[in-house]
């Protein structure tokens, strides 16, 4: 060093801060009168060596990446001031908590939520320690909260399960995700699902997402723009439901027509899933079944028409049924009696009212809401142009006309379960006296009427339509000739291909067929169990 170029003070180059060297070399000491400072050239400007640091100043960033909810962070950057000694490490500190260290930056970690801290910083050297710095306020943010967990619900009428929770705090960012997983049989991850809104608090699991008949916990965590929080506590256990979805049509038997200027009888009432049920009523809902159960299946027969020589109704069909699905048989027509004529019987769809020589005519049988219509009444008159007609028995798309009109059986309803539309439960038509016009039976299945000495129509089978009513060769109860049977029912049911394999039990008559990406069974005749597995 040139110590001989400027004054010296105890062996050191000093003087006024004026006095100091113009062309010093790195190390050159100098001891500044002015400032009170021992100061060293670092190849840029002299710099004090005795002094305490100078103030710093500070800029403070949010540290919220991967900070778990409860806790914050604030990270600290020094600039060292100039008017002091060169610091040899800093102090970070906020109200409630400091950290010291030799580098810059520091992080600052405060137990508490996101919010507004305030924060200032010292530094040191070996002199002392700086005054501090002005203080800054910055918002610290972390992870979301970890969500509160609920309930895990199964479904006891479709395959879901849904699981439920409790959104805690946002970690001062919005969220971005709620994510949901599924533990099979409480220990192994699945695939995890995203519920549709940061705002949601349930989430349903369906067909498809989650394993039947298999058993499950369940998970919840919220995402924020700094990460994702820990997983909550489990929900309960909960088993994906193995339910199957079944179509119907449950078509149960018609019922006979009767003898002598008799009425038709009504067709079997009709209940369906698909296109149209009876009686104009809103469609019925889908059977939800459990596999590896057994569900009873009856396909009602078709009631027996009236024989001749004696007084009667024809009969009511059976009743049709699969699980807790029951369709009513149809209603038996009814007879001529010299004065007032007993009404047709009710059922599924209502039988037609007889026709008597003189009193009050029968009136129609009721049908039943959601299965079909009422029966026609008959006519008391033997002068054209009715000539003691019987009424047409009901059918399940509309009522069985009066035999003063044309005692025309009520037409059926079309179907498309099978893929192919069908008519079915058509009522049967009226019978009439000597050759004057007899109901014809309605479409789907409806047998006609017949006039004197004629034989009626009987209903179709597995149609369920009603058997027609006699004309009859004499009067009354000694009338000969028998009411026309009514058609037997039908039980369809429907499913997905993908949903199972059907097995029909002993005692019933059906078949399986595909249709598209439907299993379509068809069940003719018997009593017995269906079950799918």
């Amino acid at each position: 060093m040139a110590f001989n170029t400027f004054p010296q003070k105890l062996g050191i180059p000093s003087g006024t801060t004026a006095l100091r060297p113009t062309n010093p070399v790195i190390g050159d000491t100098y001891y500044d009168g002015t400032l009170g400072f021992l100061l060293i050239f670092d190849g840029t400007a002299f710099i004090p060596c005795s002094a305490p640091a100078a103030q710093p100043s500070i800029i403070v960033t949010d540290v919220g990446t991967g900070v778990a909810y409860g806790t914050v962070q604030g990270s600290v950057a020094f600039i060292e001031g100039v008017s002091g000694g060169k610091a040899a490490g800093f102090t970070a500190t906020q109200s409630t908590f400091s950290t010291t260290g030799v580098s810059s930056p520091l992080v600052v970690t405060i137990t508490g939520n996101p919010g507004s801290y305030s924060f200032n910083g010292t530094a040191y050297n070996g002199f002392g320690t700086s005054p501090s710095s002005l203080t800054i306020a910055q918002t610290l943010t972390s992870l979301p909260q970890t969500p509160t967990i609920g309930t895990a619900t199964a479904s006891t009428t479709a395959n879901e399960v849904t699981v439920t929770w409790t959104n805690g705090a946002n970690g001062g960012k919005n969220l971005s995700a709620i994510t949901i997983t599924p533990f099979l049989n409480g220990t192994t991850a699945q695939t995890s699902r995203t519920a549709a809104t940061t705002s949601s608090t349930s989430y349903t699991f369906t067909e498809g997402q989650l394993t039947a008949g298999s058993a499950y916990t369940f998970k919840v965590k919220a995402t924020n723009a700094n990460g994702t929080c820990a997983d909550s506590t489990a929900t309960n256990s909960a088993t994906m439901p193995n339910f199957l979805f079944v179509d119907y049509l449950v078509v149960a038997g018609g019922g006979g027509g009767a003898v002598s200027y008799a009425g038709g009888g009504g067709a079997g009432g009709l209940r369906s899933t698909v296109t149209a049920t009876g009686r104009g009523g809103t469609l019925e809902t889908t059977a939800v079944i459990s596999k590896s159960t057994n569900y009873t299946v009856t396909v009602g027969g078709g009631g027996n028409g009236k024989s001749s020589g004696t007084c009667g109704y024809g009969t009511n069909g059976s009743n049709s049924v699969f699980s807790t699905i029951t369709s009513l048989g149809g209603g038996g027509g009814s007879y001529y009696e010299a004065s007032n004529s007993p009404a047709g019987l009710s059922g599924g769809c209502g039988g037609g009212g007889g026709s008597p020589d003189g009193g009050a005519p029968g009136a129609g049988g009721a049908g039943t809401t959601g299965q079909g219509y009422d029966g026609g009444s008959g006519v008391a008159s033997s002068a054209a142009p009715y000539y003691l007609r019987g009424g047409g028995g009901g059918g399940a798309g509309s009522a069985g006309t009066a035999g003063s009109s044309t005692g025309n059986g009520g037409n059926g309803v079309a179907v498309s379960i099978t893929g192919s539309s069908v008519t079915y439960a058509g009522g049967g038509g009226g019978g009439v006296l000597n050759n004057n016009g007899a109901g014809s039976g309605g479409t789907g299945g409806g047998g006609a009427g017949a006039h004197s000495g004629n034989t009626p129509t009987s209903g179709t089978a597995n149609l369920g339509g009603g058997g027609g009513g006699a004309g009859g060769v004499g009067q009354g109860c000694a009338a000969t000739g028998n009411g026309g049977n009514g058609g037997s029912g039908i039980v369809i049911l429907r499913y997905l291909t993908s949903a199972g394999t059907i097995t029909i039990g002993a005692g019933l008559t059906g078949s399986t067929a595909t249709d598209g990406s439907y299993k379509v069974t068809t069940l003719t005749a018997g009593t017995g169990n269906v079950s799918w597995a």
